[in-house]
């Protein structure tokens, strides 16, 4: 039996198999969405702090 998951952009319901090329989303129109998001920075995944490098300041950066 397939898993059934919320498509992340509409939450309508999607079977979890491998003819569903599009999963986890239900459509390419839902997939469009999802990738537009990322391109416009919508989403963000959250980076180290960066420590202070002695090697970068010595080449002048």
């Amino acid at each position: 039996m397939a898993a059934i998951v919320d498509c992340p952009t509409c939450s309508k319901k999607v079977e979890w198999v491998e003819s569903n090329k599009f999963r986890p989303f239900c459509s390419e129109r839902c997939k469009q969405i999802d990738l537009g998001a990322w391109a416009e920075e919508k989403y963000v995944i959250p980076g180290a702090i960066p420590v202070d490098d002695p090697d970068l300041e010595d080449q002048g950066h």
